[in-house]
């Protein structure tokens, strides 16, 4: 049985809401608000990964016809109250929340109830889900997602961590390790937490997985949704010119060294004598973590991320076409392409302009398309001009009523 048969079923096909989970929060002390962004981090566990959650599915109207999951992003009121389940299992993620909303938090972790009753008289905050790229995490975002939230206060930011990368390195996942079934693991996510995210923005192998979920979910969406690709093509990715970092290169050289390794310096002096930048060697060693033994005087460190499945997500991302999800948008979805100017990858002149004959087709639909270049950025974009980065979404997060 294939991945998605398997997800399917596994559910009923009963339609339920994403709900806010701060609508879920009145029944205990509130955090008090101040002028900085909260943020809570909730960490995984073992639990049944659907809980008493359930994922939104429509069911074809063709008698016989394979069922396929069909995840929806947009909000869909309760008749009733419905209890909720605690931490996800299914990925790690941070909220970063704004001053006008209300959390309960500790200094570590939030404090989560498997039976906490919605209340609906507290209104929904907008939602924003960003994802990182290959061999990032959702710390990539931390800076950057502060900054809104201190901007945009009513805004609330989930930032996950996918797949095979930082924490969530450590919950299991069935191969195919791809784009289509790294955005599964996300919706599924989103479902869970019962969240309506407005916003979604992508990085790199995150840009395609956003369009992955425009694709995977229902459709028409009847609220606007806007998705943000930043420095990612929706078809095959091409390599950037001679003596440019190349994930692939990288991630095959990652792969020959130790599990476990004594020094980060050594790791790094090796990829640059690799050839690889230093810049993208530090970047690299933040995803090593002490293994060392309390009072030990030798020193250790292990990656945190799963090398064998970034590899096939990388070989995915490369070979995966999303143009008929930006030719054909669903009434109601808006995506915003960012080419960094110094990119790390080639914007064909034929990908420039079949995005914008996409913007011309979208328009009569009902749709958007649009593109955007980040002058004096490399493909981090978030590290390399955050400032002009921050420019180019403020209009996003300014033009929602809330």
């Amino acid at each position: 049985m294939s991945f998605i048969s398997n997800f399917t079923a596994s559910f009923d096909g009963q339609r339920t809401a994403f709900n806010s989970p701060h609508a879920q929060l009145k029944s205990h002390s509130l955090a008090s608000i101040n002028s900085k962004p909260t943020i809570t981090i909730a960490r995984p566990f073992r639990i049944d990964t659907f809980g008493s959650s359930r994922i939104a599915l429509g069911r074809s109207s063709r008698v016989g016809r394979e069922r396929s999951p069909r995840l929806t992003l947009i909000n869909e009121r309760l008749g009733h109250d419905r209890n909720v389940a605690g931490p996800s299992s299914i990925l790690a993620y941070e909220l970063v929340q704004g001053k006008l909303n209300l959390c309960i938090e500790t200094s570590t972790q939030v404090k989560w109830s498997s039976m906490v009753v919605l209340n609906r008289s507290i209104p929904e905050p907008p939602t924003a889900v960003l994802l990182h790229g290959i061999l990032g995490s959702r710390k990539n975002w931390g800076t950057f997602a502060r900054r809104l939230a201190q901007e945009f206060p009513s805004w609330q930011f989930v930032l996950v961590d996918l797949r095979c990368h930082g924490d969530s390195a450590s919950i299991k996942k069935r191969g195919p390790h791809t784009v289509a079934s790294t955005a599964l693991d996300v919706l599924k996510l989103i479902a869970q937490l019962r969240i309506t995210p407005r916003v979604l923005i992508g990085h790199s192998f995150g840009g395609k997985v956003v369009l992955s979920m425009v694709e995977q979910a229902a459709k028409p969406l009847p609220r606007p949704v806007r998705v943000w690709v930043l420095d990612a093509t929706p078809g095959k990715v091409q390599a950037g010119a001679d003596g440019d970092d190349h994930p692939a290169e990288l991630i095959s050289f990652l792969r020959k060294l130790p599990k476990e390794v004594s020094s980060k310096r050594d790791i790094v002096n090796a990829l640059v004598q690799k050839g690889f930048s230093k810049d993208v060697a530090q970047w690299v060693v933040t995803n090593l973590r002490p293994t060392s033994a309390a009072g030990s005087s030798l020193s250790s460190f292990s990656w945190v991320f799963d090398l064998e499945g970034i590899y096939e997500m990388y070989q995915s991302y490369e070979e995966t076409n999303l143009w008929k999800v930006v030719e054909n948008l669903p009434r109601g979805v808006h995506v915003n392409f960012l080419k960094a100017e110094r990119s790390l990858h080639r914007w064909a002149l034929e990908d420039l302009q079949r995005i914008h004959a996409a913007e011309e087709s979208a328009a009569d639909k009902g749709g958007g398309v649009e593109m955007h270049v980040l002058e004096d950025a490399g493909h981090w974009v978030h590290a390399d001009n955050p400032d002009g980065l921050f420019r180019i979404l403020s209009f996003t997060f300014k033009g929602v009523k809330v």
